[in-house]
Protein backbone atom coordinates (compact mmCIF):
# COMPACT_ATOMS: atom_id res chain seq x y z
CA UNK A 1 0.00 0.00 0.00
CA UNK A 2 2.96 2.29 0.82
CA UNK A 3 4.04 1.80 -2.16
CA UNK A 4 1.34 2.26 -3.95
CA UNK A 5 1.30 5.79 -2.61
CA UNK A 6 4.68 6.73 -3.34
CA UNK A 7 3.98 5.81 -7.27
CA UNK A 8 1.02 7.77 -7.23
CA UNK A 9 3.10 10.70 -5.69
CA UNK A 10 5.88 9.97 -8.15
CA UNK A 11 3.46 10.18 -10.76
CA UNK A 12 1.58 13.29 -9.37
CA UNK A 13 4.96 15.24 -9.34
CA UNK A 14 5.45 14.18 -13.07
CA UNK A 15 2.59 15.32 -14.56
CA UNK A 16 2.99 18.41 -12.87
CA UNK A 17 6.53 18.98 -14.10
CA UNK A 18 5.30 18.25 -17.73
CA UNK A 19 2.40 20.86 -17.29
CA UNK A 20 4.57 23.79 -16.57
CA UNK A 21 7.42 25.15 -18.40
CA UNK A 22 10.28 24.23 -17.78
CA UNK A 23 11.17 28.54 -16.75
CA UNK A 24 8.31 28.47 -14.34
CA UNK A 25 9.71 24.97 -12.67
CA UNK A 26 13.37 26.85 -12.26
CA UNK A 27 11.89 30.03 -11.40
CA UNK A 28 9.68 28.62 -8.08
CA UNK A 29 12.19 25.75 -7.24
CA UNK A 30 15.67 28.55 -7.45
CA UNK A 31 13.61 30.51 -4.78
CA UNK A 32 12.79 28.11 -2.24
CA UNK A 33 15.53 28.08 0.62
CA UNK A 34 18.27 24.98 0.44
CA UNK A 35 16.83 22.29 3.03
CA UNK A 36 13.35 22.69 1.25
CA UNK A 37 15.02 22.24 -2.34
CA UNK A 38 16.81 19.47 -0.52
CA UNK A 39 13.47 17.78 0.61
CA UNK A 40 11.95 18.28 -2.70
CA UNK A 41 14.83 16.02 -4.29
CA UNK A 42 12.71 13.18 -2.85
CA UNK A 43 9.81 14.08 -4.19
CA UNK A 44 10.18 11.69 -7.40
CA UNK A 45 13.51 10.79 -9.61
CA UNK A 46 13.03 13.92 -12.04
CA UNK A 47 12.66 16.12 -9.20
CA UNK A 48 16.05 14.90 -8.04
CA UNK A 49 17.51 14.86 -11.46
CA UNK A 50 16.11 18.14 -11.75
CA UNK A 51 17.85 19.44 -8.72
CA UNK A 52 20.69 18.19 -10.03
CA UNK A 53 20.80 20.27 -12.70
CA UNK A 54 23.29 23.06 -12.75
CA UNK A 55 21.51 25.43 -14.58
CA UNK A 56 18.94 25.38 -10.96
CA UNK A 57 21.85 24.97 -8.91
CA UNK A 58 23.19 28.24 -10.65
CA UNK A 59 19.88 30.56 -10.27
CA UNK A 60 19.34 28.91 -6.94
CA UNK A 61 22.99 30.20 -5.43
CA UNK A 62 21.91 33.36 -7.40
CA UNK A 63 19.09 34.46 -5.65
CA UNK A 64 19.76 33.49 -2.17
CA UNK A 65 23.15 35.52 -2.89
CA UNK A 66 21.45 38.72 -3.17
CA UNK A 67 22.78 41.64 -1.19
CA UNK A 68 19.22 42.54 0.48
CA UNK A 69 18.30 38.84 1.10
CA UNK A 70 18.78 37.80 4.91
CA UNK A 71 21.83 36.05 5.14
CA UNK A 72 22.64 32.28 6.33
CA UNK A 73 25.42 31.41 8.21
CA UNK A 74 27.88 27.95 9.01
CA UNK A 75 28.25 28.06 13.01
CA UNK A 76 30.36 25.23 14.04
CA UNK A 77 30.66 24.36 17.64
CA UNK A 78 34.29 24.40 19.82
CA UNK A 79 32.48 23.27 23.24
CA UNK A 80 30.81 21.37 24.36
CA UNK A 81 30.60 19.50 21.48
CA UNK A 82 33.76 20.16 19.27
CA UNK A 83 33.71 20.62 15.46
CA UNK A 84 29.60 20.40 14.84
CA UNK A 85 28.57 22.67 12.07
CA UNK A 86 25.03 24.05 12.11
CA UNK A 87 23.58 25.89 9.05
CA UNK A 88 21.47 28.88 10.19
CA UNK A 89 19.17 31.14 7.89
CA UNK A 90 17.88 34.19 9.00
CA UNK A 91 15.22 34.31 6.94
CA UNK A 92 13.55 31.99 9.96
CA UNK A 93 14.39 34.07 12.69
CA UNK A 94 12.02 35.09 14.78
CA UNK A 95 11.04 36.30 18.57
CA UNK A 96 15.13 35.88 19.28
CA UNK A 97 14.71 32.26 17.91
CA UNK A 98 17.27 30.80 15.27
CA UNK A 99 16.08 27.90 12.94
CA UNK A 100 19.45 25.80 12.69
CA UNK A 101 20.15 22.31 10.75
CA UNK A 102 22.79 19.83 12.40
CA UNK A 103 25.20 19.21 9.50
CA UNK A 104 26.19 15.42 9.03
CA UNK A 105 29.75 15.39 10.71
CA UNK A 106 32.63 14.42 8.45
CA UNK A 107 34.80 11.53 9.11
CA UNK A 108 37.80 13.36 10.13
CA UNK A 109 37.74 16.46 12.68
CA UNK A 110 38.07 19.92 10.81
CA UNK A 111 37.99 23.57 11.50
CA UNK A 112 36.42 26.49 9.58
CA UNK A 113 39.08 28.25 7.48
CA UNK A 114 36.07 30.14 4.48
CA UNK A 115 33.70 30.02 2.81
CA UNK A 116 33.05 30.99 -1.36
CA UNK A 117 30.26 30.30 -3.50
CA UNK A 118 28.38 27.56 -1.09
CA UNK A 119 31.88 26.03 -0.59
CA UNK A 120 33.70 25.92 2.41
CA UNK A 121 37.68 25.62 2.80
CA UNK A 122 38.65 23.79 5.89
CA UNK A 123 41.96 22.07 7.50
CA UNK A 124 42.08 18.88 10.01
CA UNK A 125 44.47 19.03 12.91
CA UNK A 126 47.40 18.37 10.56
CA UNK A 127 46.60 21.66 8.44
CA UNK A 128 46.22 19.52 5.19
CA UNK A 129 43.47 21.68 3.51
CA UNK A 130 40.29 20.87 1.52
CA UNK A 131 37.30 22.18 0.10
CA UNK A 132 33.61 20.42 0.85
CA UNK A 133 30.39 20.87 0.16
CA UNK A 134 28.76 21.06 3.56
CA UNK A 135 25.55 19.54 2.32
CA UNK A 136 26.28 17.14 -0.95
CA UNK A 137 29.10 16.05 1.54
CA UNK A 138 31.72 15.79 -1.55
CA UNK A 139 35.46 17.36 -0.93
CA UNK A 140 38.82 17.66 -2.26
CA UNK A 141 41.81 17.34 -0.88
CA UNK A 142 44.27 20.26 -1.42
CA UNK A 143 48.25 19.97 -2.43
CA UNK A 144 50.30 20.15 0.24
CA UNK A 145 50.75 23.20 1.96
CA UNK A 146 54.02 24.98 2.24
CA UNK A 147 54.60 24.99 6.07
CA UNK A 148 57.29 27.49 7.86
CA UNK A 149 58.94 27.74 11.04
CA UNK A 150 57.94 30.46 13.32
CA UNK A 151 55.35 31.84 11.37
CA UNK A 152 52.10 33.50 11.95
CA UNK A 153 49.72 32.85 8.84
CA UNK A 154 46.78 33.98 7.43
CA UNK A 155 44.61 32.03 4.92
CA UNK A 156 41.91 33.13 2.39
CA UNK A 157 39.78 31.54 -0.27
CA UNK A 158 38.22 33.35 -3.50
CA UNK A 159 36.96 33.04 -6.79
CA UNK A 160 36.99 35.50 -9.49
CA UNK A 161 34.09 36.09 -11.50
CA UNK A 162 35.92 37.36 -14.90
CA UNK A 163 38.28 34.02 -14.55
CA UNK A 164 35.89 31.67 -13.15
CA UNK A 165 38.82 30.34 -11.25
CA UNK A 166 39.17 29.61 -7.43
CA UNK A 167 42.13 30.33 -5.91
CA UNK A 168 43.09 29.97 -1.65
CA UNK A 169 46.16 31.78 -0.48
CA UNK A 170 48.64 31.58 2.61
CA UNK A 171 50.23 34.85 3.62
CA UNK A 172 53.00 34.54 6.29
CA UNK A 173 54.50 36.88 8.32
CA UNK A 174 58.37 35.81 9.15
CA UNK A 175 59.18 36.56 12.81
CA UNK A 176 62.64 34.99 11.74
CA UNK A 177 64.46 35.29 8.57
CA UNK A 178 66.87 32.51 7.82
CA UNK A 179 70.64 33.41 7.36
CA UNK A 180 72.51 30.13 6.63
CA UNK A 181 71.51 27.63 8.98
CA UNK A 182 70.19 29.76 11.77
CA UNK A 183 67.49 32.22 12.28
CA UNK A 184 67.95 35.99 12.81
CA UNK A 185 65.53 38.26 14.63
CA UNK A 186 63.75 41.02 12.84
CA UNK A 187 62.33 43.47 14.65
CA UNK A 188 61.71 46.34 12.50
CA UNK A 189 61.74 44.76 9.12
CA UNK A 190 57.36 43.91 8.57
CA UNK A 191 57.85 41.19 5.53
CA UNK A 192 55.26 38.56 4.88
CA UNK A 193 55.64 35.82 2.11
CA UNK A 194 52.66 35.00 -0.47
CA UNK A 195 51.98 31.52 -1.58
CA UNK A 196 48.88 30.85 -4.23
CA UNK A 197 46.88 27.93 -5.35
CA UNK A 198 44.60 27.99 -8.01
CA UNK A 199 42.33 24.95 -7.52
CA UNK A 200 42.64 21.93 -10.10
CA UNK A 201 46.47 23.07 -10.37
CA UNK A 202 49.15 20.19 -8.51
CA UNK A 203 50.99 22.99 -6.63
CA UNK A 204 51.37 25.87 -4.50
CA UNK A 205 53.34 28.83 -6.55
CA UNK A 206 55.51 31.74 -4.33
CA UNK A 207 53.97 35.20 -5.25
CA UNK A 208 57.37 36.46 -3.10
CA UNK A 209 57.23 38.71 -0.10
CA UNK A 210 54.89 41.54 0.53
CA UNK A 211 55.53 44.80 3.42
CA UNK A 212 52.34 43.94 5.08
CA UNK A 213 52.09 42.36 8.53
CA UNK A 214 48.12 41.41 8.36
CA UNK A 215 46.57 41.84 12.05
CA UNK A 216 46.18 38.71 13.86
CA UNK A 217 43.91 37.36 14.39
CA UNK A 218 42.14 39.44 11.50
CA UNK A 219 38.62 39.15 9.40
CA UNK A 220 39.14 38.68 5.51
CA UNK A 221 36.22 39.78 3.32
CA UNK A 222 36.18 39.45 -0.31
CA UNK A 223 34.62 42.43 -2.57
CA UNK A 224 34.77 42.65 -6.60
CA UNK A 225 36.93 39.57 -6.63
CA UNK A 226 39.62 41.36 -4.48
CA UNK A 227 40.64 39.73 -1.21
CA UNK A 228 40.98 42.02 1.63
CA UNK A 229 42.89 42.48 5.23
CA UNK A 230 43.75 44.99 7.59
CA UNK A 231 47.46 45.43 8.18
CA UNK A 232 50.00 47.26 10.72
CA UNK A 233 52.68 49.03 9.36
CA UNK A 234 54.63 48.44 12.23
CA UNK A 235 54.19 47.15 15.65
CA UNK A 236 54.68 50.92 17.29
CA UNK A 237 51.37 52.39 15.79
CA UNK A 238 47.84 51.51 16.45
CA UNK A 239 46.78 53.47 12.96
CA UNK A 240 45.86 50.40 10.05
CA UNK A 241 46.07 50.33 6.66
CA UNK A 242 43.40 48.32 4.37
CA UNK A 243 44.70 46.11 1.97
CA UNK A 244 43.41 44.16 -1.01
CA UNK A 245 44.64 40.99 -3.58
CA UNK A 246 43.32 41.04 -7.19
CA UNK A 247 42.57 36.98 -7.51
CA UNK A 248 42.46 37.48 -11.49
CA UNK A 249 45.84 39.68 -11.62
CA UNK A 250 47.29 38.68 -8.06
CA UNK A 251 48.28 41.83 -7.36
CA UNK A 252 47.99 43.45 -3.78
CA UNK A 253 47.40 47.31 -3.34
CA UNK A 254 46.14 49.50 -0.53
CA UNK A 255 42.47 50.80 -0.74
CA UNK A 256 41.85 54.24 0.32
CA UNK A 257 40.58 54.68 3.72
CA UNK A 258 38.42 57.61 5.37
CA UNK A 259 39.47 60.41 7.15
CA UNK A 260 38.67 58.52 10.74
CA UNK A 261 41.59 56.54 10.51
CA UNK A 262 44.21 58.54 12.05
CA UNK A 263 47.50 57.71 14.35
CA UNK A 264 45.05 57.22 16.94
CA UNK A 265 42.30 55.43 15.45
CA UNK A 266 41.77 52.21 13.50
CA UNK A 267 39.73 50.15 11.67
CA UNK A 268 39.36 47.03 13.65
CA UNK A 269 38.03 44.52 11.52
CA UNK A 270 36.42 44.02 8.28
CA UNK A 271 33.03 42.86 6.90
CA UNK A 272 30.56 43.08 3.69
CA UNK A 273 27.52 44.63 4.13
CA UNK A 274 25.10 44.30 1.74
CA UNK A 275 27.75 44.27 -0.97
CA UNK A 276 29.51 47.50 0.10
CA UNK A 277 33.24 47.18 1.58
CA UNK A 278 32.46 48.37 5.35
CA UNK A 279 34.64 48.18 8.81
CA UNK A 280 34.38 49.26 12.02
CA UNK A 281 36.22 52.16 14.21
CA UNK A 282 36.03 52.64 17.73
CA UNK A 283 35.28 55.49 19.35
CA UNK A 284 36.74 56.43 22.50
CA UNK A 285 36.74 52.56 23.29
CA UNK A 286 33.69 52.69 24.24
CA UNK A 287 31.29 52.61 21.27
CA UNK A 288 32.21 51.45 17.39
CA UNK A 289 31.31 53.36 14.09
CA UNK A 290 30.66 51.20 11.16
CA UNK A 291 31.94 52.84 8.08
CA UNK A 292 30.55 51.77 4.52
CA UNK A 293 32.66 52.11 1.58
CA UNK A 294 29.25 53.43 -1.17
CA UNK A 295 31.58 53.37 -4.71
CA UNK A 296 34.28 50.45 -4.28
CA UNK A 297 38.17 52.43 -4.65
CA UNK A 298 36.48 56.16 -3.94
CA UNK A 299 38.19 57.15 -0.46
CA UNK A 300 35.13 59.99 -0.40
CA UNK A 301 32.57 57.84 -0.97
CA UNK A 302 33.30 56.10 3.22
CA UNK A 303 30.39 57.05 5.05
CA UNK A 304 29.66 56.67 9.06
CA UNK A 305 26.36 54.75 8.47
CA UNK A 306 25.90 52.71 12.59
CA UNK A 307 26.97 53.80 15.65
CA UNK A 308 26.54 50.70 18.37
CA UNK A 309 26.94 51.59 22.24
CA UNK A 310 28.23 49.15 25.52
CA UNK A 311 26.20 46.22 25.79
CA UNK A 312 27.14 43.04 27.55
CA UNK A 313 24.93 40.03 26.98
CA UNK A 314 23.19 37.75 29.37
CA UNK A 315 25.09 34.65 28.42
CA UNK A 316 28.60 35.50 29.26
CA UNK A 317 29.30 34.19 32.46
CA UNK A 318 30.48 36.19 35.50
CA UNK A 319 34.36 36.20 35.28
CA UNK A 320 33.56 37.85 32.03
CA UNK A 321 31.68 40.35 33.30
CA UNK A 322 34.61 40.67 36.02
CA UNK A 323 36.86 41.00 33.16
CA UNK A 324 34.95 43.55 31.56
CA UNK A 325 34.66 45.67 34.47
CA UNK A 326 38.42 45.33 34.76
CA UNK A 327 39.32 46.21 31.62
CA UNK A 328 36.99 48.11 29.98
CA UNK A 329 39.35 50.22 28.12
CA UNK A 330 39.40 47.26 25.99
CA UNK A 331 35.69 46.73 24.95
CA UNK A 332 34.31 46.35 22.51
CA UNK A 333 37.50 45.61 20.77
CA UNK A 334 38.13 42.47 22.72
CA UNK A 335 34.43 41.64 22.65
CA UNK A 336 32.37 42.22 19.68
CA UNK A 337 32.46 41.52 15.88
CA UNK A 338 29.79 42.98 13.31
CA UNK A 339 28.83 40.08 10.99
CA UNK A 340 26.23 41.76 8.98
CA UNK A 341 23.22 43.57 8.76
CA UNK A 342 19.66 42.09 7.81
CA UNK A 343 16.98 42.99 5.64
CA UNK A 344 14.92 44.48 8.53
CA UNK A 345 18.05 46.69 8.97
CA UNK A 346 18.75 45.26 12.08
CA UNK A 347 22.81 44.41 12.82
CA UNK A 348 24.02 40.88 13.77
CA UNK A 349 26.85 40.99 16.21
CA UNK A 350 29.28 37.84 18.11
CA UNK A 351 30.55 38.79 21.31
CA UNK A 352 33.40 36.87 22.08
CA UNK A 353 32.93 33.54 19.85
CA UNK A 354 29.70 33.11 22.71
CA UNK A 355 26.53 34.85 21.71
CA UNK A 356 24.89 36.08 18.85
CA UNK A 357 22.93 39.68 19.50
CA UNK A 358 20.96 41.77 17.14
CA UNK A 359 21.45 45.39 17.49
CA UNK A 360 18.31 47.59 16.38
CA UNK A 361 19.87 50.88 15.44
CA UNK A 362 16.06 52.72 15.40
CA UNK A 363 15.31 51.82 18.51
CA UNK A 364 19.17 51.87 19.99
CA UNK A 365 17.79 48.03 21.07
CA UNK A 366 19.48 44.51 21.87
CA UNK A 367 18.29 40.71 21.50
CA UNK A 368 20.02 37.55 22.35
CA UNK A 369 19.73 34.60 19.82
CA UNK A 370 19.44 31.53 20.28
CA UNK A 371 18.49 28.02 19.31
CA UNK A 372 18.21 24.53 20.75
CA UNK A 373 21.79 22.76 21.02
CA UNK A 374 23.48 26.54 20.65
CA UNK A 375 26.80 25.30 21.87
CA UNK A 376 28.52 27.82 24.65
CA UNK A 377 31.79 28.55 22.44
CA UNK A 378 31.42 28.63 18.32
CA UNK A 379 33.27 30.31 14.98
CA UNK A 380 31.07 31.85 12.63
CA UNK A 381 31.33 32.78 8.90
CA UNK A 382 28.63 34.13 6.15
CA UNK A 383 28.22 31.18 4.19
CA UNK A 384 25.35 30.76 1.41
CA UNK A 385 24.02 27.90 1.31
CA UNK A 386 24.23 26.24 -1.89
CA UNK A 387 24.42 22.88 -3.94
CA UNK A 388 27.50 24.60 -6.03
CA UNK A 389 30.86 22.86 -6.84
CA UNK A 390 33.76 23.97 -8.24
CA UNK A 391 33.06 22.97 -11.94
CA UNK A 392 29.69 24.61 -11.31
CA UNK A 393 30.70 28.13 -11.03
CA UNK A 394 27.66 30.62 -10.67
CA UNK A 395 27.27 32.62 -13.59
CA UNK A 396 27.87 36.40 -14.03
CA UNK A 397 28.51 36.37 -10.14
Amino acid sequence: MKTSKLVKADQLAANMMERLPQEVVLHILSRLPLTSLLQSKLVCQAWRSLIQDPLLISKHFMHMAKADNDPSFILQSNWPIPDQLHFIDFAAHSEGKLVSKKLPNSAMLMCLVDSCNGLLCMHNTSRSLYICNPFTQIFIELPELIKYRAQVGHLGFGFHPTSKEYKVIQIVFRRQLQRGNSYVATPTLIQSEVQILTIGSPAWRNLGMIPYRFIWPTLKVMVNGRLHWLSKPNKYTTASLLVSFDLATEQFQEVPEPDCCGLDRCFHHLMVLRGCLSAVAYHDNEQLDIWVMKEYGTKESWVKQFNIGTYLPRTLKQEDILAFNYSKRHFPKSFVLVLCILKSGEILLEYKSRALVVYDSQHGTFKELTFPEMPNWFQIIVHVGSLNWLDMPPANF
